[in-house]
């Protein structure tokens, strides 16, 4: 999805003044972190005189996954270095300075086809990107095809409460059991479009099936729609406060069968 440009211009005129304003507690060079609350986008739009977004969620997800930090916010990030926008506790966020930790699709990694299973009237009556990766995915059992194991639907956009996060929106969990008869959880994130893949949303999702499902493994899922048809597949992990990619495969849907010639050469890299 696409931020209109005046829309842009408007979060970013926000989430600068809140950034900067002494009022907010305002970015130094020594902090790394800047709290605040919802509630202060309502009076930074009073002091700037923008009429206020209906929609104030939709701000911090902008600022999260579909538009850059404003340029003021951007040249005070240090060399390697970025600030990032996380929960912090009930309509509470906090600007936070971490490494750049980026979840891009590797472009020299081999496609895997795979027979298009999509009811075509599903194609037909989508009505976004994210929805129509999700049902690719479902329809023909990605997540069992990428992690080995059984995989079922349990709730799409799952929104919740976590413990220090405050609100979030899960887009897809999974529940799967594996041949050992070991039981998951599976948290998935969709982008489509112009949309990142978020290590903020990673990271809030594993929190909140370890809270929630204390009992089953959590496994993180991103996926991703790249440029020819091509779907990308992460398993992500938290290591030293960091997301970082366990696995990668790059999927294609394809109408009919797989080519003989194609199928030998799968069987040659097991």
């Amino acid at each position: 999805m696409t931020v209109p440009a005046a829309e842009t211009n408007r979060y970013k005129a926000l989430v600068e003044h809140i950034f900067f304003d002494e009022a907010y507690g305002a970015y130094g060079p020594s902090k790394i972190d800047l709290p605040f609350a919802r509630e202060d986008l309502e009076r930074a739009a009073a002091e700037l005189g923008l009429k206020l977004p209906k929609n104030l969620g939709d701000v911090i997800y902008s600022i999260r996954y579909r538009v850059p930090m404003p340029e003021r916010v951007l040249a005070t990030q240090p060399e390697g270095m970025e600030w990032i926008v996380e929960g912090a506790g009930r309509a509470l966020y906090r600007f936070r300075l971490v490494p750049i930790n980026r979840i891009l699709p590797n472009p020299n990694l081999v496609t895997i086809k795979i027979p298009d299973a999509t009811p075509a009237i599903i194609g037909s009556y989508t009505l976004n990107d994210e929805q129509a990766l999700l049902a690719k995915v479902r329809y023909n059992r990605l997540i069992d095809t990428f992690l080995g194991l059984t995989a079922y639907s349990l709730q799409n956009h799952l929104r919740t409460t976590v413990k220090g996060v405050g609100q979030i929106e899960i887009d897809e969990v999974y529940v799967g059991v594996d041949r050992h008869g070991v039981q998951y959880v599976l948290p998935v994130q969709a982008k489509g479009g112009s949309d990142q893949l978020s290590v903020v949303q990673s990271k809030q999702d594993i929190a909140c099936c370890a809270e929630k499902f204390p009992g089953l493994v959590c496994r993180s899922i991103s996926t991703q729609f790249m440029g020819d048809d091509r779907i990308a597949m992460f398993e992500l992990a938290v290591e030293e406060d960091q997301v970082r990619i366990v696995e990668e495969r790059h999927y294609r849907l394809v109408a009919g069968d797989v080519p003989p010639d194609e199928l030998a050469a799968y069987r040659r890299r097991l």
